[in-house]
């Protein structure tokens, strides 16, 4: 195999660069910690990764010696793996970065393709990278607000709210509540509970209001803010 030349491994490496910075201002955009310049160096380094793997070992090469070029770039696939998995955080019972180390694994795969001379491969990839971040978030933000997870702030009856009594109220629905929280009135005739309900369509959560407020023991229910 012919070895590149410095101008052709300088293009390469730029081209991932730039490929790299595109995606990476999409994340940005958003204030992610792996943004601009973290897309950008995992863009190059798989390319660099790629060119060494293809063309680095060129001078060995003979008769006796054999040598397969994709084991070195096949490397990149597991090894961002660790880079990724330290943008994702649990924040609340909520899972954040799954996107953002997703375009990371993407963009390890731009860059080997560029190493590789797959220029159109790694363009058209690019591109349709970068519709999925930021052209399908509006359809997935509003997918998200139809189904989310709510509290509901109730003002019931001393010792009247109890998991046993959301599921005679409730019924099925009961299921659907992730914590119950309850604050004594110090012996008051009232106290405030507290329920962490999980994602849910709104329409379901309108009814699991209209069943508690219609319960005698439920003082008044409403969607937090």
């Amino acid at each position: 195999m012919t070895m590149l030349s410095d101008v052709s491994i300088t293009e390469r490496l730029l081209v991932a660069g730039v490929l790299g910075s595109l995606i990476g201002l999409e994340r940005e955009r958003l204030l992610w910690a792996a943004g601009l310049r973290t897309h950008m160096l995992v863009c190059v380094g798989a390319c660099l990764i790629m060119i060494v793997s293809a063309y680095g070992f060129n001078a060995v090469l003979g008769p006796q010696v054999v040598l397969d070029p994709s084991r070195v770039a096949a490397q990149v696939v597991s090894g961002i793996g660790f880079l990724g998995a330290g943008s994702i955080i649990l924040r609340n019972e909520v899972v954040k970065g799954l996107t953002t180390a997703a375009s990371l694994w993407a963009v390890s795969a731009v860059g080997l393709a560029v190493g590789g001379g797959l220029f159109f491969a790694s363009i058209a990839a690019t591109s349709i990278i970068l519709i999925i971040l930021a052209g399908l978030k509006p359809i997935e933000e509003r997918f998200r607000h139809q189904r989310q997870a709510v509290q509901l702030d109730l003002e019931t009856q001393a010792g009247a709210i109890s998991m046993v009594s959301l599921q005679r109220i409730l019924g099925w629905r009961a299921s659907r509540i992730k914590q119950l929280m309850v604050k004594s009135s110090g012996g008051g005739e009232t106290e405030a509970v507290t329920l962490m309900v999980g994602n849910q369509p709104a329409k379901d959560t309108d009814e699991m209001i209209r069943l508690l407020s219609r319960d005698p023991s439920v003082v008044s229910c409403a969607k937090a803010d």
